[in-house]
């Protein structure tokens, strides 16, 4: 999941309560860096592969109660015990980097789907955990805006994705509106292109919906910020619309967000430009960009 899929991390708001923003900075070191072993450089998938097993190998030892060798899973597993997180929203943001190093193609929508699960969904579980708030309705909640999120930074990032040799958009789709991948090498609008992406859109902001109530469950600075996160998604979803779909000549997105320690711009990559962009997770990007 390229690294502008975090671009919606919440981890430069200064919404956040102070007690949160140590662990939510630790837990994007944790995601940024896997992130950064799948889909940094030039190294080999095997090389790839074998760093993000040795993240796994960490995490097994705080499973089992040991010292992780690394410092920086040594601040992981100080938060995962002081906030009493589970394990497997990390496993599976592991599980995703891995799957984004050998697979470039999703056959369709329920595919994409399970694949934002394990790149997206783990960051507004964590921070759900971290408020005390992960209860089944709210978990959902999450899951669909993070989803949402994600899939939003796949359509305003199709072109550079595609130079990464990605496709996102399902290909049962692409055959049902008629599009070639040869299109998206070449950059080259249609109506049908747009008719693709008003479809995507649509999904898109059906689960944004469909989570938004999240908002009003849970209180104080932690609802402004999934608020302003939906709100970011949606902008970038009818920056794309008023496009047409036209995403080849101008990427959508949204301002810069201010550092926690006030030196300038951050961003949550999506793989491109990590000194910023548009979620708070994918992952990618987002969720964690600024929720997961």
């Amino acid at each position: 999941m390229p690294v502008e899929h975090y671009e919606n991390f919440p981890v430069a708001s200064l919404l956040l309560p102070r007690r949160l923003r140590q662990p939510i900075e630790t837990i994007y070191r944790f995601a940024r860096s896997a992130d950064d072993i799948a889909d940094e450089g030039d190294a080999s998938n095997a090389t790839r592969l074998a760093g993000l097993d040795g993240y796994h190998a960490e995490l097994d030892r705080i499973e089992g109660g040991q010292t992780p060798d690394t410092s920086l899973f040594q601040a992981l597993n100080q938060v995962i015990r002081e906030w009493r997180l589970p394990l497997a929203p990390f496993r599976d943001l592991l599980d995703a980097f891995a799957q984004d190093v050998v697979k470039q193609r999703y056959a369709d929508y329920p595919e994409l789907l399970n694949y934002c699960r394990r790149s997206a969904n783990p960051v507004g579980r964590l921070l759900l955990h971290l408020f005390d708030c992960a209860d089944a309705e709210n978990l959902y909640r999450s899951d669909c805006i993070c989803t949402a999120l994600q899939l939003t930074n796949f359509w305003q990032d199709i072109a550079v994705d595609w130079q990464k040799q990605r496709v996102y958009l399902p290909q049962s789709d692409l055959i049902r509106f008629g599009i070639d991948e040869r299109q998206i090498a070449e950059g080259r609008w249609s109506e049908n292109w747009a008719a693709l992406l008003d479809f995507q859109i649509e999904r898109s902001e059906a689960l944004m919906y469909a989570g938004s109530p999240l908002v009003h469950a849970l209180p104080g600075r932690i609802g402004w910020e999934i608020r302003l996160t939906i709100q970011g998604g949606l902008r970038i979803l009818e920056r794309i619309r008023q496009a047409r779909g036209d995403i080849f000549h101008r990427r959508p997105r949204l301002g810069v967000q201010p550092r926690l320690d006030g030196r300038g711009p951050v961003s949550v990559k999506n793989g491109r430009d990590k000194r910023n962009d548009s979620l708070g997770l994918r992952g990618r990007r987002q969720v964690m960009q600024r929720h997961g």
